[in-house]
């Protein structure tokens, strides 16, 4: 079942049962971050373009919150739901009550727009079914060369929208691999982390965020496609992610543990 905690992945969750998850976000409406490659200037928002921004996907309308008006049960059986259509989410997170995006599987060409600068950057952002996320998220690293270098999030002791960063440099790309296959878990179904790998010198950039969206920044788009294409994951340009509406992460403390443990087996600081 679920338990329902007025704290923000505080880390005082009280089991570490399977069956005993925590719900750690409430209410949010924000959308991706920016790129974190040092090609782009790095800023918390993100500009509105003639594309659409992965910035502006939590530009929603204030609605009220999903706690407001279901009883216990109707919105525990929300929260248990997973499969909408043929698209299954992980366990990472649901929509919200009321203004929630019904999830679907697809990807769709954005931009990223500097608000200061004005420079651009292309982008792609993806939702991917839960039982072919973290593979197809395995085979988008391939573009980013030999060697990557790597950011883990967390927000696992965080309120809001703040999260703790840690950086590798310099990592052989399939020994990462095989490091991550070790965490699937954790980077698939843990509402509180993600990861953003990139490569040494060229402005391109994969991120697996806290939502379980797969997001591309990369001068040309094709390598990308193509890859999210062969896995079956086709191109819907009205695509809507579940970051544009209300939406809730969950968490659980052996998740926070298991974080800590792949940013030492990374040496991520």
């Amino acid at each position: 079942m679920w338990r329902f905690s007025q704290s923000v992945g505080s880390g005082n969750e009280e089991s570490d049962t399977d069956h005993d998850r925590v719900l750690v976000l409430s209410v949010s409406r924000h959308g991706s971050r920016p790129p974190l490659i040092s090609a782009c200037v790095m800023h918390e928002s993100m500009s509105s373009t003639d594309d659409r921004s992965p910035g502006s996907l939590g530009a929603t309308s204030d609605a009220e919150s999903p706690f407001a008006h279901p009883d216990r049960a109707a919105f525990e059986a929300h929260l248990e739901r997973k499969n909408y259509g043929p698209f299954t989410l992980t366990e990472a997170v649901r929509p919200g009550w009321h203004a929630g995006v019904v999830p679907r599987e697809g990807y769709r060409f954005d931009t990223y727009s500097d608000p200061h600068t004005r420079a651009r950057l292309p982008a792609i952002i993806a939702a991917v079914s839960r039982e072919r996320l973290f593979e197809t998220f395995i085979e988008l690293l391939s573009p980013l060369g030999e060697s990557c270098e790597v950011v883990l999030e967390s927000s696992h002791e965080k309120r809001g929208r703040d999260r703790q960063e840690y950086v590798r440099e310099s990592v052989e790309r399939l020994v990462l691999e095989s490091l991550l296959w070790d965490f699937e878990d954790l980077l698939t179904n843990d509402g509180c982390s993600g990861i953003a790998i990139m490569h040494p010198q060229l402005p391109m950039e994969v991120q697996l965020d806290e939502h379980k969206l797969l997001i591309i920044y990369a001068p040309s788009r094709a390598p990308f496609a193509e890859r999210l294409e062969a896995c079956g994951v086709g191109r819907n340009d009205e695509l809507q992610v579940i970051s544009q509406g209300e939406h809730l992460h969950t968490s659980h403390s052996r998740y926070a543990k298991a974080f800590n443990r792949l940013r030492h087996r990374l040496g991520a600081e």
